[in-house]
């Protein structure tokens, strides 16, 4: 008899890093499509997306954007899957579906209003729409063309620049006419990178002086930084930044495992005063119904 795997919260990690201890991977029955009630679909998972902000879930947080996952509960985040059957007018069998309902199961019944079809996908994997065609694009785009909004000969510095915000961000500015610095964790990151176009890349684990290196590429100051990471990035970026400079603030991810004694204190939101900067933090599911989704989608 076929099983339905299922991954599962064993318990929740407040601080610190996850590990497997966390997680419970099971067999279950599989769900038919007798169980369906009114408004429902059956879905086959095809692709799963593991994103930055899913760490946040794990915390048990009640105070953040998103609820946190519950013990003994699958996880769910986006994905991409195929209805195999359905209760709801708009959905048919064989319906290629997104979104950011898909719970870690090989099938799984959900309401339908938390997903989307994908009409056609023009010869690209389904998965695109996780990836190029998904969430961390429109993140890149939201920040950096709708919020920060560039101007071309300006220079924009992106932190986690090889990730796939980042590696975004990149290609959205350098087709602008930016100056792009891009910083990431390893030396095949940094050329990655500059295959897609930075005028500067650098290896912010190997430089002397995070600082210096800032200060090296972008010697009269940086107008828009888009960061991914937070922490001691986040501080020394405030310090190079231009006047009337914009901050599109992504994700801390520097910090999402740090316990209270790791966490990096920022020391230079003083410069947010004297330089008349400007920070954008932001949450990117809140412009799928804007204008902002359908220009991208058209990009």
């Amino acid at each position: 008899m076929t099983t339905n795997t299922v991954v599962t919260l064993n318990k929740l990690v407040p601080s610190g890093a996850p590990t497997l201890e966390n997680f419970k991977v099971a067999a279950a029955p599989v769900p038919t499509k007798d169980a369906l009630k009114d408004g429902e679909i059956l879905v086959r998972t095809l692709y799963l997306s593991c994103d930055p902000y899913m760490r946040g879930r794990l915390s048990g947080r009640t105070d953040s954007y998103v609820a946190s996952f519950e013990a003994g509960k699958p996880i769910d985040g986006l994905g991409v899957g195929v209805v195999e059957a359905s209760s709801h007018a708009d959905y048919k069998e064989g319906d290629i579906v997104t979104g950011g309902a898909f719970k870690w199961e090989t099938r799984f019944i959900a309401s339908a209003k938390g997903f989307t079809k994908i009409p056609s996908t023009n010869g690209m994997s389904p998965a695109s729409f996780l990836g190029v065609l998904g969430m961390p694009s429109f993140t890149a785009y939201v920040g950096t063309i709708t919020l920060c909004k560039p101007k071309q000969g300006e220079t924009i510095l992106v932190s986690a620049a090889s990730g796939a915000v980042g590696q975004m961000v990149v290609q959205l500015a350098k087709a602008r006419g930016l100056r792009v610095i891009g910083a990431a964790g390893s030396d095949d990151k940094v050329q990655y990178v500059k295959d897609l176009g930075a005028d500067v890349a650098f290896n912010y684990k190997t430089v002397k002086s995070l600082g210096s290196a800032i200060k090296d590429a972008a010697p009269n100051g940086i107008d828009i930084y888009f960061d991914n990471v937070g922490g001691e990035f986040l501080d020394v970026a405030l310090k190079n930044m231009r006047p009337n400079g914009r901050i599109a603030e992504c994700g801390m991810i520097s910090q999402y495992n740090a316990t209270a004694e790791e966490a990096y204190h920022i020391q230079n939101l003083a410069y947010v005063v004297m330089k008349k900067l400007t920070i954008y933090g932001f949450i990117v599911s809140e412009y799928y119904t804007t204008p902002a989704y359908g220009e991208f989608i058209k990009e």
